[in-house]
């Protein structure tokens, strides 16, 4: 009898399972496989201009390089100046093999620019990051320190704020609002008392109200001199206070106020043009040794500067002519307001336009009004100067009706000017911009130590420094990964070239080595918040990661 074998039809369909569920197995090695190959090789190779680089004049095309095919038709490429903003360029243009693709510029100046690529390679796959690279010799970045006398002449900073006074704060303020005060009104009547013809008891207050303001300004010269002086050169010698009068920009520019101060009394025997000749010369010392001067491009921000004071010296001294000339003589008092109200008219507008551009023009970002006190004083003085346009509106409704000005309109008008001097006074002295700091970022953990550095935090050069401490049995890490994030920019981050050396600080911990490293360039291109991603790959390819935000203005 022959042994039939019967199969049940179960081990049939286990035996089919087992075949299809191989089957599927190696089908999807076979499709992951593909993946993590492109994955592995989907990468930018070659930039020009490279990334770091320094070049003399602007390129002519920005090329990307890449080790296979892209899409052309979705994504591109950007260009970033250094406060972040787009700079329009060409179409995408893409190589015959579509592996690198290309942009042009408009001519660039002196700066520093972040190319930004967010594209999809033929794959699907997503590429993006972003590189930096200078043209030209570019200017350091604004910075607080920029409008810090003392940091100019190499002294350390007075550190004061308008929210906490010392009493030497205090004296050194009152000895401001009262140089601010006798300078805008010598100028002032000086200006007006040449331009306009006074005659009995009118052109007597006016000689006697020239004379009294030149005096005070005399003495409110010297004063500021002194006291900002012994501020900057505290417990220095004899002789560097003569290098920094004769030596330096801000030091000659005191030196000439208080000459001008003397002249003064030598004008008042000459004539309208000398008059006009030293009013001139009095606010274009002082436009050239302020925050105007310290800032890019000069000739715009001290020009500015200089229209500003002439327009508050005009709008200052007429006012306090008109008021001396209504206490002494009311139909004297009426005849001027006519003409000062038209001078008023035009100085207000005048100081309204250039206080705009020189904000425009020392601040990079508006928002940075609401992040210091200067940018607080600043919206003060602006809301003061609306009421004085409400209030000088006023006075010429009545001087156009033939009335005379009212004397509660005119209290209100001094009391204004009084106070707005007393702002500029105060604000005039603080840095328009935020301080930035130095990053010191120190993180311990049982699996690494982490120490990061950034100085001076500024948008352009900085000097990094990194340092990892990991424990002796871990030895010393396969790679060390550094990079910065844009908030405005989080998919485009900068690698940061980071090279090893040897560190000779003494910040030993037991049981763990030091790896240290650096790099100096300038990896922040523009200011904003930024997040730090440092990640380290140990010879067990176990990654460590740490993070740390920090901001610069």
């Amino acid at each position: 009898m022959n042994n039939i074998a019967f199969h049940h039809p179960s081990h049939r369909y286990s035996r089919f399972m087992k075949i299809f569920t191989l089957g599927v197995l190696l089908l999807a090695c076979w499709l992951v496989w593909p993946a993590q190959a492109a994955d592995a090789h989907s990468q930018l190779l070659e930039t020009s201009p490279e990334a770091g680089a320094r070049l003399a004049q602007s390129p002519e095309e920005i090329r990307l390089t890449f080790n296979e095919a892209v899409e052309t038709k979705f994504g591109g490429i950007e260009l970033l100046d250094s406060l972040s903003n787009k700079l329009k360029v060409s179409a995408v243009e893409a190589s015959q093999d579509r592996t690198s693709l290309a942009v042009k510029p408009s001519k660039l100046d002196e700066g520093v620019y972040t190319v930004t690529y967010r594209i999809i390679s033929e794959d699907g796959h997503p590429v993006n990051g972003s590189y930096v690279f200078v043209v030209g010799n570019p200017p350091a970045a604004k910075d607080a320190a920029t409008f810090d006398l003392h940091t100019q002449l190499g002294h350390s900073g007075h550190g004061s704020t308008a929210s906490a006074l010392t009493s030497s704060e205090l004296v050194l303020y009152a000895v401001r609002f009262f140089y601010y005060a006798t300078l805008l009104l010598a100028a002032g009547v000086m200006l007006w008392k040449s331009m306009t013809r006074f005659e009995g008891i009118a052109k007597q207050a006016a000689q006697a109200w020239s004379l009294g303001t030149v005096r005070a300004f005399l003495f409110g010269s010297i004063l500021y001199v002194f006291f900002h002086a012994r501020e900057v050169m505290e417990e220095e010698p004899l002789s560097e206070w003569l290098k920094l009068l004769s030596r330096t920009s801000v030091g000659m520019a005191w030196l000439a106020t208080v000459v001008l101060s003397l002249l003064g009394f030598i004008v008042l025997r000459g004539g309208r043009v000398a008059s006009i000749i030293w009013a001139i010369l009095l606010i274009a010392v002082e436009s050239w040794s302020g925050h105007a001067e310290a800032n890019n491009p000069k000739v715009l921000t001290v020009g500015l500067d200089f229209v500003h004071l002439a327009a508050a010296a005009l709008w200052a001294g007429g006012l306090a002519l008109l008021l001396v000339l209504w206490f002494k003589d009311r139909k004297e008092a009426g005849r001027f307001a006519v003409r000062f109200s038209g001078g008023a008219v035009l100085s207000l507008a005048a100081l309204v336009l250039t206080g705009v551009g020189m904000t425009l023009l020392f601040l990079p970002k508006l928002s940075y009004l609401w992040l210091t006190s200067w940018g607080v004083m600043l919206t003060i003085k602006a809301g003061l100067t609306l009421l004085v346009i409400v209030v000088g509106a006023l006075l010429r409704i009545r001087v156009r009706r033939g009335d005379l000005p009212a004397a509660g309109i005119l209290k209100v008008d001094g009391v204004l000017m009084a106070v707005i001097i007393a702002i500029t006074a105060l604000f005039t002295y603080v840095s328009p911009l935020p301080a930035n700091e130095p990053v010191s970022y120190h993180q311990m953990g049982s699996e690494m130590h982490v120490s990061l550095r950034v100085t001076p935090n500024v948008p352009g050069d900085n000097k990094i420094t990194l340092k990892i401490w990991l424990p002796d049995q871990t030895g010393a890490p396969k790679s060390v990964v550094l990079r910065f994030r844009s908030e405005q920019h989080q998919d485009a981050p900068i690698d940061i070239p980071l090279e090893a050396y040897d560190d000779q600080e003494i910040e030993a911990f037991d049981g763990y080595g030091k790896y240290a490293y650096q790099a100096s360039g300038p990896y922040i291109p523009y200011p904003g918040q930024w997040t730090a991603e440092i990640r380290v790959m140990d010879k067990n390819d176990n990654e460590l990661v740490e993070e740390t935000t920090f901001r610069n203005y």
